[in-house]
């Protein structure tokens, strides 16, 4: 059901003889190892009172060098309760997410969410937990040895919550169930330790397996899962095939039965107004679409519910557009379906397929489609720890997506990054900025977080292709994705692929960018002549230093570029521009504020002088990094 016939790798620190400090295991190579899931969980649904009985059996096999003695679950429905962490957090921190706010604290008693725990057993035995919040312990009747399993027994209700985020019922658009996060789920541990952090508001990480889900609801509901469907003749709905008769049991339910293999996470969807339509990318996945054909959409008139469900009807193509240029640019999606359902409170991702809310614009519609499905490679298939690597996941998925979305609506004109550059620039002006490397949830304000992640993630590509040149960073992404695939990599995983792929010393681009909020200003100080040459000092201004390209224009027409590499760069990039003349000129050591750089040429020959005409430096003042002939001092604008 899979483009690959790999294992999970199973090299253990014992038999590479190796016991490295955790900042050396940051980077993952000798001695990686990982954990091993196997779900198989049995619901019976009851739509009237939105509750369901449950019953899981989870393998979980030990590929660690260590003897776990406890293990950690995820109850993420806990959070919908009123005065949980979630819903104290959101009322009371400075700029509250719109959908949240105070909504959890106002819940009733048959609103809420919750995963009560009947009974779990470990190989049989009864074992004792707690539960925090959304955090359940569990002490095990038998420590688990390294290159072991264990199998854990385990029946549980639970209460779909009033749809507040990412899951739960009744969603704005009239969707009854949005199931994401609704199982008890075994936290992941890796060379950090247990990652046990409860829900609060963003980010998750899961411990990659296989997953067998059978759910009993009512016949009329349609299911949407990121699973394959193994009884197709039994529902019906749009799965079957043309020539399959469906023959469905007697009863008021049916039986919905999905695997999955090498995933770290299951969501699906029900409605009984979900019509399902499907399409087939050329080499590629098949596409299955759930959405309502009468979009409940508010205060709209006729022809805007038709224009809606008109929406919907042409996504398919330009989704399987989207698929072929990731596929294209980025990586083979591994996986032979993926699913695009309408419910949720936004767009929320989950490696299969996505839940996003339909009421939108065709561009709308297409770009918020275009992000969730982009992050199957970097959430999904990558499965970095997003909440310690957000910007891996969410800053790679909005470069890319803002890639996709020029090819789809582009018209060749234009930096379809500027607007993203310029919300940074603000944010630096508003001095909220806050480091990359810090758990998502700690950050003072969501603006700072999603600056952090979204903004910085994405500029520290863009900015990275000025560094190292566009080539060789298209093919960085792609060998990153080839390598690191189903195998949780950190930001250092990534930066070493990129100083491999170009011969660049990158340390220092990451440590600036990622674990600091240093600026970058570089500056035209002074142009003098100098005989028949031209003497320009170059300032730097800023506290984060940079390589520079520098482009001169002649009053004869002609261009010339001058390099400036960083010392501790221990290298440079490739001429991006071949058809232009381009000298590298000695390394500039960051200790030194000023550069003098000669220019063989005279003063005036030069009609202008530019640092970056790119763009792609995140210079935060541009108004100094232009001279132009008759116009001294340096002048220029952002």
């Amino acid at each position: 059901m899979m483009k690959f016939d790999t294992v999970f790798i199973k090299i253990t620190l014992a038999v590479a003889g190796l016991f490295l400090l955790p900042e050396m295991l940051e980077a993952q190579r000798y001695g990686y190892w990982q954990q091993e899931v196997d779900y198989k969980m049995e619901i019976d649904f009851d739509v009237d009172s939105h509750r369901f009985d449950g019953r899981q059996v989870l393998t979980y096999t030990n590929n660690s060098p260590d003897t776990l003695d406890r293990v950690f679950y995820h109850l993420y429905f806990n959070a919908f309760q009123p005065g949980s962490m979630m819903d104290k957090r959101s009322r009371t921190i400075q700029d509250p997410d719109n959908r949240v706010r105070d909504r959890i604290y106002h819940l009733d008693e048959d609103e809420i969410g919750y995963q009560n725990i009947l009974t779990l057993t470990q190989d049989g035995e009864p074992v004792s937990y707690k539960i925090n919040d959304t955090v359940m312990e569990v002490e095990l009747a038998e420590p688990i040895l390294p290159n072991s399993g264990t199998t854990f027994e385990m029946e549980f209700e639970a209460q779909v919550p009033v749809q507040v985020r990412r899951t739960g019922r009744h969603n704005v658009e009239g969707i009854e169930y949005s199931m994401a996060q609704w199982y008890p789920k075994m936290a992941e541990y890796d060379y950090m330790g247990w990652h046990a952090h409860p829900y609060i508001a963003r980010e998750f990480h899961g411990v990659f397996g296989n997953f067998d889900i059978k759910i009993h609801i009512d016949r009329e509901y349609v299911v949407a899962a990121t699973g394959y469907l193994q009884n197709p003749e039994e529902v019906g709905h749009g799965y079957e095939s043309a020539d399959m008769q469906v023959q469905q049991p007697s009863g008021d339910k049916l039986t919905w039965h999905f695997k999955s293999d090498y995933q770290h996470d299951f969501m699906w969807a029900a409605d009984p107004d979900y019509v399902h339509v499907t399409s087939q990318v050329p080499d590629g996945p098949k596409l299955r679409f759930f959405y309502q054909t009468d979009p409940v959409a508010e205060n709209a008139s006729e022809e805007r519910q038709e224009d809606l469900l008109e929406n919907w009807e042409q996504l398919p193509e330009l989704t399987a557009k989207a698929f072929q240029y990731m596929n294209e640019h980025f990586g083979e999606y591994p996986y032979d379906e993926y699913i695009v359902a309408q419910g949720g409170d936004g767009g929320m991702e989950y490696i299969m397929g996505t839940l996003i809310t339909g009421n939108r614009t065709l561009r709308s519609l297409t770009g918020v489609t275009v992000h969730e499905l982009i992050h199957a490679w970097y959430q999904g298939v990558l499965a970095n720890n997003e909440s310690y690597y957000h910007w891996i996941d969410e800053g790679f998925t909005v470069y890319a997506s803002t890639r996709v979305m020029d090819h789809l609506f582009g018209d060749g004109t234009g930096d379809p990054f500027a607007n993203t550059y310029n919300n940074y620039f603000r944010i630096v002006e508003a001095g909220i900025e806050e480091p990359m490397n810090q758990h998502a949830d700690h950050y003072h304000t969501n603006t700072a977080y999603s600056i952090a992640s979204y903004t910085k993630g994405m500029m520290f590509l863009h900015q990275l292709s000025y560094v190292i040149g566009q080539e060789t960073l298209d093919s960085g992404m792609r060998r990153f994705y080839d390598e690191w695939k189903f195998k949780h990599p950190t930001g250092l995983d990534f930066i070493r692929i990129m100083e491999k792929e170009s011969g660049i010393k990158l340390n220092w681009y990451y440590d600036y960018w990622v674990k600091s909020v240093r600026t970058i200003d570089y500056g035209i100080e002074e142009v003098r002549p100098n005989g028949s040459e031209t003497e320009v000092t170059l300032t730097r201004n800023g506290l984060m230093p940079m390589p520079l390209d520098l482009e001169v224009e002649y009053t004869d027409g002609t261009v010339e570029h001058f390099y400036i590499p960083l010392l501790i760069m221990h290298g440079e990039k490739e001429n991006e521009f071949p058809d232009i003349d381009r000298t590298v000129e000695d390394v500039w050591p960051w200790v030194y504020p000023e550069y003098e750089l000669t220019i063989p040429r005279a003063k005036g020959d030069i009609v202008k002088i530019e640092i970056d005409p790119s763009m792609r430096m995140a210079d935060t003042d541009r108004s100094n990094n232009i001279w132009l002939q008759g116009a001294d001092p340096a002048s220029g604008s952002r």
